[in-house]
Order: C-alpha cells, then sequence, then structure tokens
C-alpha cells in the first residue's frame, strides 16, 4: 500500500517530464499549445500548421508570422464562408490575440499556411520552425505531423475525418 501512495505521488512529476507537456511553448503571457500540422503527399507545395494560442496578459498580442524549415513562405490566413463558399485569405495584418483569451487555429479556420513545400511532411515527424509575434516576439517550436485526416481533437495523432485540404 505505501508503495501505491509512493506511485501516486510520483507519477505527477513523471507526467510532467513527459514529451506531452514538451509539446506545449511559453513566450511572455502567451502560451502555445500543441503545434501541429498533417501529413502530405509527396509533390504537395502547401501545408496548414494548427495550434492553440491563449493570452494571459493584459495587453492584445498578433501572430504575424513566422516560419518553417521545410517551407519557403509561412502566412497567417482564415478559411470563412463567403455566402455559400468558403473562401482563404492571408491576415495582412497578423491575427489577433487578446487579453485573456484564446484563439484556436484549426481546420477550416484560421491557420498558418506552409508554401513551397521542400520536402512532404510525414506522419510521426516533428518539424522545426519559429511563430514570430508583434508584441512577444519569436518563439522556435516544432510542429507535430500527424496522420492526413487528423482534425486536432485531443486524441492528436489518431485520424480522422473532415476539415480542409490544402
Amino acid at each position: 500500500m505505501r508503495s501505491f501512495a509512493l506511485s501516486l505521488a510520483i507519477l505527477p512529476l513523471v507526467l510532467a517530464a513527459s514529451p506531452l507537456s514538451a509539446h506545449d511553448y511559453k513566450l511572455g503571457d502567451l502560451k502555445i499549445d500543441h503545434p501541429w500540422s498533417r501529413a502530405t503527399p509527396g509533390g504537395a507545395k502547401v501545408a496548414g500548421g494548427f495550434m492553440k494560442i491563449t493570452n494571459n496578459g493584459r495587453e492584445s498580442d498578433r501572430l504575424i508570422g513566422g516560419t518553417l524549415v521545410t517551407a519557403g513562405i509561412v502566412e497567417i490566413h482564415e478559411m470563412a464562408m463567403e455566402g455559400n463558399v468558403m473562401k482563404m485569405r492571408a491576415l495582412a495584418q497578423g491575427l489577433e490575440i487578446k487579453p485573456g483569451q484564446s484563439v484556436e487555429l484549426k481546420p477550416g479556420g484560421f491557420h498558418v499556411m506552409f508554401l513551397d513545400l521542400k520536402s512532404p511532411l510525414k506522419e510521426g515527424e516533428r518539424v522545426k520552425g519559429t511563430l514570430v509575434f508583434q508584441r512577444a516576439g519569436t518563439l522556435e517550436v516544432e510542429f507535430k505531423i500527424e496522420a492526413r485526416g487528423a482534425s486536432g481533437g485531443h486524441d492528436h495523432g489518431h485520424n480522422h475525418s473532415g476539415g480542409h485540404k490544402h
């Protein structure tokens, strides 16, 4: 019984050091949860990057750009319905994250657009990149590459259908 209680006491420490917690990032007042992208077929030149960004500060910040080692260009995009047509557009001013709020970048909505891919994104890999914020500055991150049909739910890495394809 004593060893069981000790195991329970140590469990939070083990989990805190696990790779799952290593995939969340903090930069100033910003918290970035689980940057990820979908695997791409060979020859694909575009992909989307997704995550949740929370601003715990008192001032707005903006995600204004970034990099990905395998992409020539990185832009901040929005997908939205205009009438009966889903349209994607670059956000010239970036994406605002208001104080005390979270913004989820996900398939079919706001996302980081990776253009001019130099090689396919392969499921299970982690690809280095950066996120650039207007106030907080630049943060080095790794994008976890998930299955092509991933939706970014809480079970990261499992197959799902839906979302949009680039």
